[in-house]
């Protein structure tokens, strides 16, 4: 893989990810780039706007570059890059997810995933945290 392209809140859930996802193509295509950035120290991402390599194989994606929930998805994107100082350019992915754990709170991921479906039933807020360690998808 090459530069992986990722929009802003795709930050957290690169990080939180543990094996599941809407079905088998999302989550072969999410293993693959998780297992990418976490396994690549010096692995480069795009953050962009609209859709990004996740959403490609989403069930949500409706056409080029929009989501069924895309009110909701462009609110946590926004929220990313406002609390975390971030831009659309290049990163190292290993950088900005240490940056993002240095200086997140828990009160900053509630206001972020508010809304999200998986945020609700998933481990993100231990995970992200750093109460728990996920190193690999299908780790628990």
């Amino acid at each position: 893989m090459t530069r992986i392209q990722l929009r802003p809140h795709h930050l957290l859930c690169t990080q939180a990810y543990v094996g599941r996802g809407y079905n088998d193509a999302f989550v072969d295509n999410m293993n693959n780039i998780t297992n990418h950035l976490r396994n690549n120290d010096s692995a480069n991402i795009e953050i962009v706007s609209g859709c990004d390599d996740i959403c490609s194989q989403c069930p949500k994606r409706v056409g080029e570059d929009t989501c069924e929930s895309q009110t909701k998805v462009c609110t946590m994107d926004e929220k990313m890059l406002h609390y975390f100082a971030l831009d659309k350019k290049q990163y190292i992915y290993h950088d900005v997810c240490a940056y993002i754990k240095a200086n997140i709170t828990s009160d900053v991921l509630d206001d972020i995933c508010v809304d999200c479906s998986w945020y609700k039933i998933a481990d993100c807020k231990q995970i992200l945290l750093g109460e728990t360690i996920c190193t690999s998808p299908n780790s628990f």
